[in-house]
């Protein structure tokens, strides 16, 4: 079994999108996840950004973990070479994704990848955890979600905390620095 010092749930599209730079984003996030022994955690499939980031941990030599339900083996497969789980729900595999996790990264995806994403930070500001959740903004894909968050705060519905909560980092090598610098706040 391969080693690793920590986890980073990657969050991401089943799809690779039009924009040729968030798959290039999601392997390069693969490669240096398994040089700094992070292991990815993933939602389990072989397609879109969700597959190169996961395979690309994988062929550098890094731990990954899929967790995928039943119902989309067969239409997303699994990434062969790798540790999984198959589960029964979307629910489930959210959990155990998580829970496998120390860090929490979101790269370009839809809205699956949004309901992700939202759902750790609201468990967040629930003081549920105080794991980092990163926002990898490539080409400024989630500004409009930065956006609404800010909307919300100014709105009164949020308290001002909720955008400390989320970092948005706009290149892949600030991902691991970020959480690193996190985790270690959280440590003291």
């Amino acid at each position: 079994m391969r080693t690793f010092k920590r986890s980073l749930c990657v969050y991401c599209g089943s799809k690779f999108g039009l924009n040729p730079h968030h798959k290039a984003a999601a392997e390069t996030l693969g490669r240096m996840a398994a040089e700094r022994d992070w292991r990815i955690v993933y939602g389990g499939g072989r397609l879109g950004l969700m597959g190169a980031a996961a395979g690309a941990a994988r062929d550098a030599g890094g731990a990954v973990y899929g967790v995928i339900p039943n119902f989309l083996v067969e239409l997303e497969g699994i990434l062969d070479g790798v540790d999984h789980d198959v589960v029964e729900t979307m629910h489930e595999r959210k959990m155990k994704m998580f829970e496998a996790a120390d860090a929490i990264v979101t790269l370009p995806g839809g809205i699956g990848t949004l309901e992700e994403v939202v759902e750790t930070v609201s468990w967040a500001r629930l003081q549920l955890h105080r794991k980092p959740i990163i926002l990898l903004n490539i080409e400024g894909y989630w500004a409009p979600l930065k956006q609404l968050f800010d909307h919300i705060v100014g709105e009164g519905f949020a308290d001002r905390e909720l955008l400390s909560d989320v970092i948005l980092v706009d290149n892949v090598e600030d991902v691991f620095s970020c959480a690193e610098k996190r985790l270690l706040r959280a440590v003291v």
